[in-house]
């Protein structure tokens, strides 16, 4: 019953989506609407998985310093990940949430140098911060509200001195002595010395135009006369003549005229007075954020001074109780029933009622995504529902509470960035080229300043084993298609390790292909297609007629191309040669690109020559992909039967006979 019971001031967990980890708030009120809900006004603390990658980076740079400051004991790389889930970031603000999506409570402290880091992680439930994250300003700030406890804020007391030994410390330097208890004055005297000094002050409020507009009576005169500057003001007068009653009265009324002092609460208008009430209910007693947001002409010891006199008016009185009457009506605690819906993101069993986001169709014999065991009593989808990666119970408890997993994956960066979004099924090649690092300039700058080195991804020998054992789930060949999505290698691994000892019975085939080497391939095609010399770059390339009527795709293909034409003869785009004359007038010379050092690919050209572009006329669309896809099989192409020529009468040149004209 108490556990489902929630006061104002409670740290909770909500729930707003099914599958991403609780959001931890600070419930500050109760309200109930108008159907009969009940919201919670709550004070928003963020986790490192909600704040940039650069505001990550203060945030380590800070818990560094935390622990060579506080000494704090050397912890595991393990540890330290799941310590990072603890640290919660402190904001200004706030937000109003339905109070049925509670799942339970937790505590936040603030972060004192006393505290082991470690005590933290053998709590459950617990978590700490120490900086203010801004929503707004993207910033992280150190929390004003630290609690100074340690042996750096502690004062260092002197030895005690021993009966008969003198001080030797100046004490002018050590402090200020602004009264004499010991003094020849009277305290009958003295009283009335303070009498006078309120009648001054009255009499200098009259003759100051400001004061009497403030205080146009008689009696608030002599009520702001009556305040406590007025008396510091007569006693400092005292100590500064030495308690001679003579000197003193001169100096509370000069030639001039009688001195007026004033404290805040008579400096302070009505406005700016409204301006601090507004603000010391938005920020409470966080004056430095008074003063920048709504004060800023006033100086920071002003509005403390202001705050303190304050508290002591009938204003101060008057909206203390409007609030006690206020927080009266206002709840003040509510019960939540313990939610037993079952989560969306449940993997069930065969037969049963399918769930949602994914959470069907998994393989069996997949292991968790955290702790790598393959046994749980419940399993939960988690990550992109194309990697099919799953969790055990323990791992999705801690998941939703603290917001990551156990020990650190791959997966969990891809999951921080959003796990509700729906992953991308194609992309086209306009994005992957974008994607890519060395189509930007600062990319290909960094390209060219580094050497070319070769690597080569050596395959173990249970990965090769697993593409033989499981080719029903590693689809080689739809994943050699599909090149950026992702391989879950564990799963297929773990697949593999139980369906290993059953494939071990039956022996696997082996086919090998004897292929030639690279370096065969090279020479062979070297030899068949030599390669030309390049064209005078002086000439002009003439330009087709039959370009004018082409598409604009094939020009724009032709005038990116980063090799000039190697043949000797200049040839057509449909791979004729031009006649003489042939050129249009009414199209510009295509301008050819210039190819820097570091885009160039290897000095190996093959020219097509006028026989293989006749070949490949007679390949069909299909025989077309499949020798690009298979490029090292040779290609069989079944040429058309010539048709064979007709004879030709033979006529003789010459006759024996003369020829005979008519007319």
């Amino acid at each position: 019953m108490a556990a489902n019971m929630y006061r104002v001031g409670d740290y909770v967990y909500f729930e707003n989506s099914s599958s991403n980890p609780y959001l931890i708030r600070r419930i500050e009120e109760l309200n109930k609407t108008a159907n009969g809900n009940v919201e919670a006004k709550v004070v928003c603390l963020f986790r490192r998985r909600d704040i940039s990658t650069n505001l990550n980076t203060l945030a380590d740079s800070n818990a560094r310093d935390f622990e060579e400051e506080s000494k704090q004991p050397s912890m595991s790389e393990q540890q330290k990940h799941q310590l990072k889930h603890r640290e919660l970031f402190l904001s200004r603000q706030f937000e109003s949430l339905p109070a049925t999506h509670i799942r339970g409570k937790c505590n936040v402290t603030l972060l004192n140098e006393t505290d082991v880091l470690t005590g933290y992680l053998e709590r459950e439930d617990c978590f700490f911060y120490s900086l203010v994250f801004d929503p707004v300003q993207k910033t992280l700030l150190a929390d004003q509200g630290e609690i100074r406890v340690g042996s750096k804020y502690q004062a260092e007391i002197p030895d005690k001195l021993a009966e008969g030994d003198l001080d030797n410390r100046v004490q002018e330097k050590l402090e200020t002595k602004v009264w004499d208890p010991n003094n020849q004055l009277k305290d009958p005297q003295i009283d009335q010395f303070l009498v006078v000094a309120r009648a001054v002050g009255t009499f200098a409020r009259a003759l100051d135009c400001s004061s009497s507009i403030r205080q146009p009576s008689l009696h608030m005169s002599a009520a702001a006369a009556s305040r406590d500057i007025t008396l510091f003001h007569a006693m400092d007068t005292l100590q500064k003549n030495s308690y001679d009653l003579a000197k003193a009265m001169s100096t509370l009324v000069p030639q001039g005229g009688p001195v007026l002092c004033r404290d805040e609460m008579e400096e302070w208008s009505a406005s700016e007075a409204m301006l601090f009430e507004e603000a010391l209910e938005k920020y409470g007693k966080d004056f430095n954020d008074i003063r920048q947001d709504f004060l800023p002409w006033k100086s920071l010891a002003s509005v403390v001074q202001f705050y303190y006199m304050w508290k002591t008016t009938d204003r101060y009185i008057q909206q203390k109780r409007l609030k006690a009457a206020e927080a009266d009506s206002k709840l003040k605690q509510v019960y939540i029933p313990t939610y037993t819906k079952p989560n969306p993101n449940q993997i069930n069993a065969p037969g049963s009622k399918p769930g949602m986001n994914g959470a069907t169709g998994y393989q069996k014999g997949l292991s968790c995504e955290s702790c790598h065991t393959a046994q749980s009593q419940q399993w939960y989808a988690w990550g992109p529902p194309n990697m099919q990666c799953r969790l055990c119970a323990s791992c999705w408890i801690y998941w939703k509470k603290y917001g990551g997993l156990k020990t650190p994956t791959q997966l969990e960066g891809a999951t921080r960035a959003g796990s509700d979004a729906a992953p991308r099924g194609h992309m086209t090649r306009q994005e992957v080229q974008g994607m890519s690092p060395f189509t930007s300039s600062a990319g290909r700058a960094k390209l060219l300043a580094k050497n070319r080195q070769t690597f080569i991804l050596q395959t173990t020998k249970l990965t090769r084993i697993a593409r033989r054992v499981c080719q029903d789930i590693l689809q080689s060949r739809r994943a050699a298609r599909r090149p950026y999505a992702s391989i879950n290698a564990n799963a297929v691994k773990a697949e593999c390790m139980i369906r290993l000892p059953k494939a071990a019975k039956s022996a696997v085939k082996n086919r090998l292909i004897p292929r030639p080497s690279l370096i065969n391939i090279v020479k062979e095609l070297a030899v068949q297609a030599p390669l030309k010399l390049k064209a005078p770059r002086g000439a002009p390339t003439p330009i087709n007629r039959n370009q004018v009527n082409q598409p604009r795709s094939a020009s724009a293909l032709l005038g990116k191309r980063p090799f000039d034409n190697a043949g000797g003869n200049t040839l057509s785009t449909n791979g004729r040669p031009f006649a003489l004359g042939m050129r249009a007038a009414t199209q510009s010379v295509i301008k050819r690109q210039k190819v820097s050092q570091g885009d160039a690919p290897n000095p190996v050209v093959f020219v097509a020559t006028k026989d293989t572009r006749a070949l490949r006329k007679h390949l069909t669309q299909a025989e077309m992909r499949r020798v690009a896809r298979k490029p090292h099989l040779p290609v069989r192409i079944k040429l058309p039967v010539p048709p064979r020529p007709l004879p030709v009468p033979i006529i003789p040149s010459s006759t024996s006979e003369p020829i005979v004209l008519e007319d």
